[in-house]
C-alpha cells in the first residue's frame, strides 16, 4: 500500500504533502523530528490531517503531485471533506 498524506502546525497555518509505503514510520519520523533539517522539523508540521491510500506508486506519486499544484484553498477543502475539524489522525491510524 502506499500513502499520500498531508499533515499540519498545530495552527492549521503550514501544511506539508506527502507520499509513503508506511504511514505509521513516517509520520512517527515527522512527529519525532527524526530529520533535524527538514521543512517539517522547521515548522512543526506534525499533525496528520489527511491521507490516502492507493496499491499503486505511480498513482500515489501522481497524487501528491497533483495535491502540491493546488493552490491553499482547495488543499484546505479537500482536508475539511475528510477531517473537518483538522484533528490529528495519527492515533487513529496506530
Amino acid at each position: 500500500m502506499y500513502y499520500v498524506y498531508i499533515l499540519a502546525n498545530i495552527t492549521g497555518t503550514v501544511i506539508y504533502t506527502g507520499v509513503t509505503n508506511d504511514l505509521i514510520r513516517r509520520v512517527y519520523e515527522h512527529k519525532n523530528h527524526l530529520d533535524k533539517g527538514s521543512f517539517t522539523s522547521r515548522y512543526n508540521v506534525e499533525q496528520l490531517v489527511y491521507y490516502e491510500i492507493t496499491s499503486d506508486v505511480e498513482a500515489a506519486i501522481a497524487r501528491e503531485k497533483q495535491i502540491k499544484g493546488w493552490n491553499r484553498k482547495r488543499k484546505d477543502k479537500l482536508i475539511a471533506g475528510m477531517n473537518p475539524s483538522w484533528e490529528d489522525l495519527y492515533e487513529r491510524i496506530l
